[in-house]
């Protein structure tokens, strides 16, 4: 039988194991939210578009730092509540809860979200795409971001690649806006991310401290428990695809993944050449805008 004697990084193993068993005894929301998530602020607007409520909280380490370091207004954008018909009010408890302890605004597409966010939905039933387009658009035009959030066009999910052509299509009939369109990932990876952000351990138990409001979710498939893992997983990634095959991993603990943007003329331009690594001392807000 293995032991750490014969194998030193037996105990190591181990302990990612036990990590995961004590989790599961953590609690789902119920506890008071961090001094920050009260602060008022009135900077420039970010959009984050959450295809589903827990995603304003899974790639949300770059919003997270704009608020805290730049005084920016993140709001976020609840694109649907789920597919769950019984379960779309209670998602959006979850969901506010999330966001009153993280500090996002929300805003809600409808009583119940939108539905049928999907590829295949614009050529099946255009009127209800028209009407979704709409409601994006009048949501863009009001707030004026200089900053959206929304999934790369492959993120696999349905929901999410879905997400990614509305945001294209609102784009295109908001006139006037020139915002940073940041492409997130979570369920297919970026084939060419431009940008890693690193978060402190601080930040990512904030971000796990939200994301545990999403309980009905969690309570199915227990991902938050996963996420700084995944975090961890985006540095080693991150120090390639984004720092340049074969250079020199940073030394950060966790991170995420974006591609940055610019949208012009109707189209989306790389907001930079080659890759950038934002360290948790650099200031977010300088670095992008």
């Amino acid at each position: 039988m293995i032991s750490e004697e014969s194998n030193p990084y037996l105990g190591y193993a181990r302990s990612f194991q036990a990590l995961m068993d004590e989790g599961r005894n953590l609690p789902y929301g119920g506890f008071q939210p961090s001094v920050d998530s009260k602060i008022e602020c009135k900077g420039p607007v970010v959009l984050v578009l959450s295809p589903h409520p827990d995603d304003e909280c899974i790639i949300g380490g770059l919003p997270l730092r704009l608020k805290r370091e730049g005084g920016m207004q993140v709001f976020n954008v609840a694109i649907t509540q789920g597919s769950n018909q019984a379960r779309k009010q209670e998602r959006l408890a979850e969901l506010q809860g999330a966001c009153n302890w993280i500090g996002f605004e929300l805003i809600q597409t409808g009583e119940n979200g939108l539905d049928r966010i999907r590829p295949e939905t614009a050529n099946e039933a255009p009127n209800h795409w028209s009407n979704s387009v709409g409601i994006l658009t009048e949501i863009f035009l009001k707030h004026q971001p200089v900053a959206i959030f929304v999934p790369h066009a492959r993120d696999w999910n349905q929901t999410h690649l879905g997400t990614h052509l509305l945001a294209i299509d609102a784009l295109k009939k908001a006139k006037g806006l020139s915002p940073l369109i940041i492409e997130t990932e979570y369920w297919g990876q970026m084939p060419h991310p431009n940008l890693m952000v690193e978060n402190t351990v601080e930040e990512v138990a904030d971000l796990l401290g939200a994301l545990s409001h999403h309980r009905g979710e969690l309570e199915r498939n227990p991902f938050h428990l996963r996420l700084p893992a995944w975090m961890q997983d985006n540095v080693r990634r991150g120090a390639e695809v984004v720092g340049g095959q074969g250079g020199d991993a940073p030394d950060f603990g966790f991170a995420t993944l974006y591609r940055v943007n610019r949208w012009e003329d109707e189209k989306l331009t790389p907001a930079w050449s080659g890759g950038k690594m934002l360290g948790s001392s650099e200031c977010s807000k300088q670095s992008l805008l």
